[in-house]
């Protein structure tokens, strides 16, 4: 297991990925590059990006919107799946966005819609794989 983010979680989640095979992205987030700065992770801030739903490291040129997220919010959000947690977050100010939030608003609209079974596989896997 390892650490949401960290460099060993990461490389375990692109060996995941890669063996998932072809997953059909939402069109609500085909080519949405969100950049995003999770503060509190133990080994300090991390500098990732989501592009069409999938987290990579580090920031990517020319995204619209960059996120400020605390790590336990984004884990809780995008590994135990609670999207109450990120909206609460959100409300309460724990979540800073710059920059264009309709792309915010397409992201949570894909999140809302049923999963991919392929998808929802490899979620799971990811769960797994990821230290509580």
């Amino acid at each position: 297991m390892a650490k949401f983010l960290s460099d060993p979680w990461f490389d375990e989640v692109e060996k995941l990925r890669a063996g998932a095979g072809d997953i059909p992205v939402p069109d609500a987030v085909k080519g949405l590059k969100v950049n995003m700065v999770v503060t509190g992770h133990p080994e300090g801030e991390k500098h990732i990006h989501i592009d069409s739903g999938e987290f990579k490291r580090g920031h990517v040129e020319g995204a619209p919107t960059k996120m400020t997220v605390p790590y336990d919010v984004a884990k809780k959000t995008f590994i135990d799946n609670d999207a109450q947690a990120g909206m609460q977050a959100f409300m309460s100010g724990q979540i800073r966005v710059e920059g264009d939030m309709s792309v915010i608003m397409r992201m949570q609209a894909a999140g809302a819609a049923p999963p991919n079974p392929k998808a929802k596989e490899l979620e799971s896997q990811v769960r797994a794989i990821t230290e509580a």
